[in-house]
């Protein structure tokens, strides 16, 4: 596998010249305080030098060696611990972590490019920090005083780790049906009984303790989702003066051997009459949970971009190198005794789609992270919702249609290897394993379709997508010039055709039960498409006037008129399966399979 190297080109030109993140900072009196466009930088700099020098070197090791389950615990590969260490020390792990408990405090939009670092580097290995501080962020927003001062200080510093602990062997998507239950003490704490399934870092070697969010049912609990609440669950008991105390009834019952991320250990656990404490209020835990969710599903998409990246380096660095028959006679040196495999027609298409796909994906997870940054520091009420409304929207295109496209990457890089992306020994087939499960959990890519086009869209009567196409066609309307004539007209016509889709979707609706559920992953794929547009003749327009300064800037415009001839056409199949509806799907009887 190619020596990874962070896109730090490519992440300032998308942080501060496209989205020109430092004027939001500078909005905010908590982010103008800490962050501007220097600093901001030296902190990826950093970031780039742990992820490229101590994480990516021993990826595929770890991935040879996995994580091991003898008795209960649970040893991690040989690097982990140490490296971990080195992240803890370094602050990495609570670099969105609130500053009252020792956090770095960095905005959703520059954290994303580190985690994208994370991804590329090491999947596995990214996990662990990964679910801390998704942990963090929800005992921060929704945990008492005394949880707040007993935990947080300790994960934000990386000395204990945190899980999210909801599904269970029967109960996957369907949260409401969890059979985990919560018996109330007379005191401030519960006694929580109940086994989870598939938990990320729910047994591990890394730290002294680990502290478990887990969804659980009162005794008195309304039925379903309605009835859930929220409570911290730590791995051992905390003593008074914050040390670690007698170890709580918990326990790992095995771990899962997975078709990737083996270095991240999955987990099943069982609590058995576990002491915890309520996170927020009762029977509202899964409103709580969201909050975890909704930026561990941008963190999944990432995931999906990060992989793609490396894909992309690996397989860019073989087609340079890799001497492999005769190219277009345009190209091919007739003094060598064959042509590197770029010239190859069909290797430049797979590249450059790679190509397209992730440096769109880059811009649009900092788009989404921007928006998360605003309604969190945004500077009036109105900001908030609307950035609020936006991160609704895109929350699940994030998650989905990013791992859908870092998966595509991942094959096209293995494609570009041949024979020698198949076996183990160049590592490529490796990203195809580890971003598999991107697609699966926190709500599988279907899932977060059916929560685009069916709760988001449809159900608010297409009110929730006005903002995405209204922002579209503002910058169409403001921004077209001759040069790119062709390509605004082309974004024009799709923003068109996808409010007459969604038009005729929310209609048949009405008459077919079925309609959402046949069409949510193509609506979730043109939406994903067209937002790439979006952002790519946003990126286009900079780069033509920054080029003259920054030549590399050359290709982003290429690849621009790429995306736009190759990429974006997808979308005539998809309108035309959205069109069809659900009749093909349900012309079966049950038998008929």
């Amino acid at each position: 596998m190619a020596d990874y190297r962070a896109p730090r080109d490519d992440m300032d030109f998308v942080l501060h010249d496209v989205f020109n993140v430092t004027a939001d900072w500078q909005k905010s009196d908590m982010l103008a305080e800490m962050m501007d466009q220097d600093t901001a930088s030296a902190i990826l700099d950093e970031a780039a030098k742990v992820a490229e020098q101590l994480i990516a070197p021993v990826s595929r090791q770890a991935d040879e060696e996995g994580v091991s389950f003898n008795g209960g615990e649970v040893t991690t590969p040989a690097a982990y611990k140490e490296n971990f260490r080195q992240l803890a020390e370094g602050g990495w792990v609570g670099v969105t972590a609130n500053p009252d408990f020792g956090g770095m405090g960095l905005p959703k939009s520059l954290s994303a490019q580190y985690e994208e670092m994370l991804c590329s580097a090491d999947v596995a290995f990214s996990l662990y920090p990964g679910l801390t501080s998704g942990a963090i962020m929800t005992l921060d927003l929704h945990g008492s005083d005394d949880i707040k001062q007993t935990y947080l200080e300790k994960m934000v510093q990386g000395e204990w780790t945190g899980t999210m602990c909801l599904t269970e062997p029967h109960a996957g998507t369907d949260l409401g049906i969890i059979k985990t239950k919560a018996e109330p003490q007379g005191d401030d704490s519960y006694l929580i009984s109940g086994t989870k399934i598939f938990i990320t870092g729910g047994e591990h070697d890394l730290v002294d303790n680990i502290v478990h969010l887990v969804l659980a049912k009162l005794p008195d609990a309304p039925a379903g989702t309605k009835g859930i609440s929220l409570f911290v669950v730590p791995k051992f008991l905390v003593n008074d003066d914050g040390s670690v105390g007698e170890r709580n009834a918990v326990s790992c019952g095995s771990i899962e051997h997975k078709m990737g991320i083996h270095g991240s250990a999955t987990c099943v656990m069982n609590f058995d009459g576990a002491r915890g404490w309520m996170v927020g209020e009762p029977n509202r835990g899964l409103a709580a949970m969201f909050t975890m969710m909704n930026y561990e599903r941008l963190g999944v998409g990432i995931q999906g971009l990060g992989t793609a990246e490396r894909s992309y380096q690996n397989a860019l660095e073989y087609a340079r190198e890799r001497i492999q028959g005769r190219g277009a006679k345009a190209t091919r040196d007739m003094s060598a005794a064959a042509d590197p495999l770029l010239v190859h027609g069909d290797i430049r298409r797979m590249l450059l789609t790679m190509k397209s796909l992730t440096e769109g994906g880059r811009a649009f997870s900092t788009w989404v992270g921007q928006q998360l940054d605003r309604a969190k520091y945004g500077e009036s009420d109105e900001v908030k919702q609307q950035a609020d409304a936006m991160v609704a929207l895109l929350t699940p295109v994030a998650k989905a249609f990013l791992t859908d496209t870092g998966l595509e990457s991942t094959i096209h890089g293995q494609q570009i290897f041949g024979g020698h992306g198949y076996v183990r020994e160049w590592g490529q087939e490796q990203l195809i394993r580890d971003t598999r499960i991107a697609q699966i959990y926190e709500g599988t890519n279907g899932i977060q379709a059916l929560d685009l086009l069916g709760r988001k869209v449809v159900g608010s009567k297409g009110q929730l997508l006005h903002p995405f196409v209204a922002e579209i066609k503002a910058f169409v309307n403001e921004a077209a010039t001759d040069n790119w004539n062709a390509q605004f007209n082309q974004l024009k016509q799709a923003v068109d055709e996808l409010e007459r889709v969604t038009g005729q979707i929310i209609e048949r609706t009405q008459s077919d039960e079925n309609q959402v559920n046949s069409v949510a992953v193509e609506y979730l794929h043109l939406v994903g498409y067209i937002a790439y547009a979006y952002l790519w003749l946003r990126m286009a327009l900079v780069a033509e006037t920054k080029q003259g300064e920054r030549p590399y800037l050359a290709s982003k415009i290429k690849t621009a008129r790429f995306y736009f001839a190759r990429i974006l056409p997808r979308i005539s199949s998809l309108i035309s399966t959205i069109e069809d509806g659900s009749e093909s799907l349900y012309l079966h009887d049950d038998e008929d399979f």
